[in-house]
Order: structure tokens, then sequence, then C-alpha cells
């Protein structure tokens, strides 16, 4: 309870600092699972909830995403599945999204620790519908986890995070975008984890400035053997 009543301190601070800038913030609530239904495979669950601005109350995107998960190993793992993503126009009032995407994905992800410091290569692939118009794009991200004060994350761990993530296109402009993360976490138990942090995401010149919160929790779906 004292990691949790840290983590909302830090929460309330950073929207303090930031409160007359709330149309240059923007606030992401996620949350991410990684289900167990097999020795070998897991169920990828994702929501995120993307705002324009620092207070939850002018959406910008809704993503759904799911796939399958086969765990090559504990250091290799590969994904496929659907992502839903619906985007609206800032400020403004539909009943809807003004842009509704239809994605298949597919990832590959590597882990190697150096000490105590821990690296994650994640590479994915994108076919995007777009109101209808298709796209394909490539992604990479390599995500460096620090513990503070364990040197494992184990369950009271504190933690930094930091990642980077390139984006390109296949066709047009062939630089989509880059995103750069850093955030403090908290490992609650196996098979919980929360992360606070701030996301920068430069898009053709254009950059701006996320909150993000996000929940993990990754509980195993397996039927237990009963003794």
């Amino acid at each position: 309870m004292k990691a949790l009543s840290l983590i909302t301190i830090i929460c309330c601070l950073s929207l303090g600092a930031i409160a007359q800038s709330n149309d240059d913030l923007g606030n992401w609530i996620m949350y991410f699972g990684a289900n167990k239904i097999g020795e070998k495979t897991s169920i990828h669950t994702e929501i995120q909830y993307r705002n324009h601005t620092t207070v939850p109350n002018n959406i910008e995107q809704l993503l759904l995403r799911t796939g399958l998960n086969y765990h090559i190993s504990k250091k290799a793992m590969a994904t496929a599945g659907y992502a839903y993503i619906g985007s609206y126009i800032y400020d403004s009032e539909p009943t809807g999204p003004e842009f509704k995407e239809n994605r298949i994905w597919q990832q590959f992800i590597l882990r190697n620790t150096v000490g105590r410091v821990g690296f994650e290569h994640r590479y994915r692939t994108e076919q995007r519908w777009v109101n209808g118009e298709f796209s394909h794009r490539l992604r990479y991200r390599i995500m460096v986890t620090v513990p503070l004060n364990n040197k494992e994350i184990t369950p009271g761990t504190f933690f930094l995070g930091f990642y980077d993530e390139i984006f390109m296109n296949t066709e047009q402009v062939f630089f989509d975008r880059n995103r750069l993360y850093a955030a403090v976490g908290y490992q609650v138990n196996p098979i919980t984890q929360v992360q606070v942090g701030a996301l920068h995401q430069g898009v053709n010149g254009f950059g701006k400035y996320n909150l993000q919160f996000a929940l993990l929790f990754n509980p195993d779906l397996r039927k237990k053997d009963q003794e």
C-alpha cells in the first residue's frame, strides 16, 4: 500500500505541474494482459483509452487489441492478432469516431539481461485498413528496465522503464513517427504491475507529450489440478 500511495503522489504532482498546459498534454490510460492458456501459449489482451488533454474528457483514440502469444522460450515470444482503433478529431462532439481502423498485426520479442538491467527488443508488422484504405507499417522498439530496490523485478520491486520506438511505412513517407517513454513502475505481486510515466510522440515534425497510466494483469487461465 505504501508503494501504491507513492505512485499516486507522483501522479498528483505531475498533474499539478502541467495543469496550465492542459491542451498541450494528453493522457493514455492502459490495460495489458498476457493470460496463459497452455504451457507455451497465452492470450494477449489490451485496452488503451487515449485523450487529447490531461483530463479524460476529450477522447483521441480507443484502442482494443488481442492476439495469441507463442512462448518459444523465456527470452523469446511470437504473437499474431487483431486490433480495432477508433480515432476522434480534437474537441469534436461525434456520435462515433471519425476514423475507424481494423488492423492485423504480428510481432516477435527478444529479451536479455546485462547485470540487473533488462533489455527487450520488439519487432512488429501491421496491416492496416483505415476507413477502408490499406497500408503496411513496420515498428521496432527497444525497452530497458532497471530494478531499484532488488536485483530482479519481483513482488515489492520499484523499477525504472525506458523505451524508444520507431514506426516505418512501406508506402509514401517512410519514417512515420517516434515514441520516447520513461516511467516508474511497481511489481505488486507475481501477476500485477503498475506503471506511471510520460511519452513523447513525434509525428511529421509535430511533437506532443502524454501522461501514461498502465496496469499489467497476467492471471493464469489454465485449470488447476484438484488435490
